[in-house]
């Protein structure tokens, strides 16, 4: 059955928020957890980390950036329209308890995904201190909900124009440098920011996950497409992830694999530009 969308709203530059009516998924999200949607019959199967969450309503928050055919196709849908497969929720969600001080790290769209892992680790009686970061300030988004659940909030942009210029990696290599105890580290973002995480907490063996999004094709473990090797075993991201100790990630692997299919990417996205606006350069809305 279509799963209607509830809510449609820029977040900010090619960053788009959609809350859709799937109440079974809805019903048993957990943080941590992922969904696979298929805009039409013959449309390509995406992941997405499940943002938010509410039983209550029956809908899901999924929030993504722009970057490829099918999450602009994806941007193009509004309140009322509705996406025909929304599978989910997938892979083993994030062991929730009170551990003590627990600092999440989000950069750019990684930030709507360590959102509900911060919140439900701040109910849990932890203390919170999250750090999140952008290329600038227009792309740094949720800025006011995780200053609402968090004890102490950092903001970094590479440009300098929010916060701190500099990295979130910076910003927690400070924190450590200064001695703070720190329980658990969780970082979600781009590849190369989850790697810089993982390096200044291993000198200092502080316990650090992170959640990982590979190419995936079914979600369920049988394409093989979302393989990372972890402790020198090979995982499979769906059904053994995402979620992984960041010190056993073979990052340089990871992001070999991750740029495998670049060039049918861009010739996928060039076929629905000239089809959808008559041999001209298209692009989705921005703001």
């Amino acid at each position: 059955m279509p799963y209607p969308i509830q809510r449609a709203e820029w977040l900010g530059p090619k960053l788009k928020l959609l809350e859709v009516a799937a109440p079974e998924v809805a019903a048993a999200a957990a943080p941590g957890q992922f969904i696979m949607l298929r805009l039409h019959e013959k449309g390509e199967r995406i992941p997405l980390t499940i943002a938010d969450f509410d039983p209550g309503r029956g809908t899901v928050t999924i929030i993504f950036l722009v970057v490829g055919k099918t999450t602009e196709q994806l941007s193009l849908l509004e309140r009322g329209d509705a996406i025909l497969d929304f599978v989910g929720p997938l892979g083993k969600h994030l062991e929730i308890g009170k551990v003590g001080t627990v600092v999440v790290v989000g950069g750019g769209v990684g930030v709507p995904a360590v959102y509900p892992k911060a919140k439900a680790l701040k109910a849990a009686g932890n203390y919170l201190i999250s750090i999140i970061g952008a290329r600038s300030a227009e792309l740094l988004v949720l800025e006011e909900q995780m200053r609402a659940i968090s004890d102490e909030l950092y903001l970094t942009t590479d440009d300098g124009s929010r916060g701190r210029q500099g990295f979130v990696s910076d910003e927690l290599a400070d924190l450590l440098a200064q001695g703070r105890q720190i329980d658990l580290v969780i970082a979600v973002g781009p590849i190369p920011m989850m790697a810089a995480v993982a390096k200044v907490t291993e000198a200092s063996a502080t316990k650090t996950l992170v959640s990982l999004n590979p190419i995936m094709v079914d979600g369920t473990g049988m394409c093989g497409g979302c393989r990372v090797r972890v402790a020198g075993q090979s995982k499979y991201a769906c059904v053994d992830g995402p979620i992984f100790d960041a010190h056993q990630v073979d990052f340089r692997e990871l992001m070999s694999r991750q740029g495998r299919f670049l060039p049918e990417e861009r010739t996928s996205l060039e076929h629905f530009h000239a089809h959808r606006c008559g041999g001209g350069s298209c692009h989705a809305a921005t703001a």
